[in-house]
Parts: C-alpha cells; sequence; structure tokens
C-alpha cells in the first residue's frame, strides 16, 4: 500500500469522514445522520432501536461505548443508563400491581408508608405518580449522589423537607417522587421493588439486559458490556463522576440496552403482560385545576415537535441521555441511548426522529 493511502486509512479509521446526506431519504438518511453525529463528535457513543408494526425496521450503534478503548457500540448488547425512561418501566410495573390488586392509586402514601413523617397535606401514590403531590426536587448536588442508600434509607436525604404545595392544585417534575412510590410499591408486595419489577415486568418482556446498579453502585458480573459514563468538557468527553442510583432506581436508575427499550414500547403497542385497559390508567395524561399535565404515571403523554402524539420518555442524569418514544397510531417506537450528560442534540433527534417511518 502507497504511503498516501496508508495514511488515508489511518486517518480514515481513527476519524472517519461525514456521510453526504444528499439524495438520500428515510433510513438512509437517518442512519447518515446518526453516523455524523458521532465522527463529529458529539456524543461519544449511541445505540438505536426502532420498531414499526411490530417489526425491528433499525437497530444500529454509533460511536463508542468506551472512547479510551474504541469499544464499538452494539445496540443489542451495550448497557446504558437509561435515565428517566426507569419512570416507564415503573408505571408498567404499577399497573400490573394495580391489576393484581395489591395498590389502590387513590390511596394515602401512609396507608403503606405509616413511617412517613406527616406532612401538612395528605397525597396519593396517583400524585407521586403524576408528579402532583408537592414533593421537592433535587438541590445542590443532590442529583449526584454517591451513598450506598436502599429505598427507604434514602428517604431521609428530603423526608423532613416541607411540600411545595397542595397535592394536586400543581405540577413538579422530580425523580424524589418515585422514590416515594417505589418505597410504598415495595411495601405493598412484601417483596423487594427489584424484585417485583423484574419478575413481573422484565422478565415477563424478555429484558434480559435491563437492570438497576446493587445498593453498592455494583454490577460487576455484567461490567463487559457495561458503556463508560461521560460529561462533555472543553476539549471533547471526559469520564462522569462516580454516581449511585440504585435508591432511585425508580425514578432514574435502571441500566439497559436500546434493543430493550424497544421491547418495553411493544408492550405499549401490544399488551401481553397487564390488560390494555389498565394500562391505559398510567397512559392517560393527569390534570391539574381541569388542564392537562401531559404526564400520565410514569410517561410523557404528549406531542412531538412534528405534532405527533407520542407516550414515553425524555431522560437525562450523570453520564446517560435517552429518548423513548412510542407512537401509537404509527404502531412506532424509537429507543434512542446515548453514554453522556445532555449532549445537546435533542434538536437533532428531532429532526431524526421523523425519518423513522
Amino acid at each position: 500500500m502507497e504511503l498516501k493511502s496508508l495514511v488515508n486509512f489511518f486517518r480514515d479509521l481513527f476519524d472517519p469522514p461525514e456521510k453526504s446526506w444528499e439524495g438520500l431519504y428515510g433510513l438512509e438518511k437517518a442512519n447518515a445522520m446518526l453516523y455524523d453525529l458521532a465522527v463529529q463528535g458529539k456524543v461519544p457513543g449511541m445505540a438505536v432501536t426502532v420498531l414499526k408494526d411490530g417489526d425491528t425496521v433499525f437497530d444500529k450503534g454509533y460511536g463508542f461505548a468506551n472512547l479510551e478503548e474504541k469499544v464499538p457500540v452494539d445496540p443489542q448488547n451495550t448497557v446504558f443508563r437509561i435515565a428517566s425512561i426507569s419512570k416507564c418501566i415503573t408505571g408498567i410495573a404499577l399497573a400490573k400491581m394495580l391489576e393484581e390488586g395489591l395498590i389502590d392509586l387513590d390511596a394515602s402514601f401512609y396507608e403503606y408508608v405509616p413511617y412517613h413523617p406527616k406532612k401538612e397535606y395528605d397525597f396519593t401514590l396517583r400524585q407521586l405518580a403524576g408528579h402532583t403531590a408537592g414533593i421537592r426536587g433535587y438541590r445542590g448536588k443532590e442529583f449526584a449522589l454517591n451513598k450506598p442508600f436502599s429505598i427507604q434509607q434514602s428517604i431521609e436525604v428530603f423526608k423532613n423537607d416541607p411540600l411545595v404545595f397542595e397535592p394536586g392544585k400543581g405540577y413538579l417534575y422530580n425523580s424524589f417522587d418515585f422514590v416515594l412510590l417505589s418505597l410504598a410499591m415495595q411495601e405493598a408486595c412484601g417483596i423487594s421493588f427489584e424484585e417485583y419489577v423484574r419478575k413481573k415486568v422484565l422478565d415477563p418482556l424478555g429484558m434480559g439486559n435491563t437492570y438497576p446498579t446493587d445498593i453498592n453502585g455494583d454490577i460487576s458480573d455484567r461490567e463487559n458490556d457495561l458503556a463508560e459514563f461521560y460529561t462533555r468538557s472543553a476539549t471533547g468527553f471526559k469520564k462522569a463522576v462516580v454516581v449511585n442510583n440504585h435508591y432511585k432506581m425508580a425514578g432514574g436508575g435502571y441500566l439497559s440496552t436500546s434493543h430493550d427499550i424497544a421491547k418495553l414500547g411493544s408492550e405499549i403497542l401490544n399488551p401481553k403482560i397487564v390488560e390494555s385497559r389498565i394500562l391505559q390508567e398510567v397512559l392517560t395524561s393527569q390534570t391539574v385545576d381541569e388542564n392537562p399535565t401531559y404526564y400520565g404515571l410514569g410517561f410523557q403523554v404528549s406531542q412531538d415537535v412534528h405534532g405527533k402524539s407520542f407516550v414515553g420518555h425524555i431522560g437525562n442524569s450523570v453520564g446517560a441521555y435517552s429518548n423513548f418514544f412510542v407512537y401509537p397510531n404509527e404502531k412506532k417506537v424509537i429507543s434512542i441511548l446515548i453514554n453522556c450528560t445532555d449532549p445537546k442534540v435533542q434538536n437533532k433527534l428531532d429532526d431524526i426522529n421523523i425519518l423513522f417511518n
């Protein structure tokens, strides 16, 4: 091989050229745009899975699961933090508990967790799941806690704080709602929240690559498939700070593959483990003063930037950014996982989204 050709070979290997979008449409254009996000250094790594009418029409990895070791992303096996898509998993588990008669969505939280400090007002499981309970959000660096907390232990962080508003009178999106919700669910079923979710949701849906860390933040038995977690820096990407999300697994602590998350979307379009009429309970927007909040019980219930109705979630956490869109009218599921704290690419993802038809 001539010297010039050899130089070009290694340049393209480690700094691949951008793909031209000219003359491309649909999935081919989406592929080129996603490829460019990786080679332009907008994301370290990304996995994308798309289902249409129950069939996988797109399943690709871009960039690297580990930048330092140049480990490529595999959408079926590379495990990412899924951030607030965890709430969707919890929403399905909540629907299953409702179906089994284990909980009453409109019962007081204190019926299940009587040891929690009493507040000025009572609040319900529905209000917790819909972010209308008045529980506060993160303060300071609470979003990046690195403590070996169980769910019950973690409420020490915020249990003595007053409600932000009278339950049912406002909407405040936060993850502490789901800490309390998972504690109530755990008390109601008599086993750990993690075990219930695995037995009733993950295993039946074949989501074998979806799990939380253990209480020490450890997943050493699966670390070969685990993506490294990054944040943006002035010079590119750096490894994210170490966090332990075990205590908030219900709201933002699960890890998964884009392939597995697509299976969760299939359950929403074609329910098999929860009755359809009960599933609609968690997929229906809650209201405050008769106005929709555009949030169900663990699910965003809204329209995308193109005006198409969806249920799902956008997630952002330390070392992770995620999109999960389920379009009932189009029978379409889009799952996108990125191993970087908010890389500021949502506008691009929205443009790509419309190409998955």
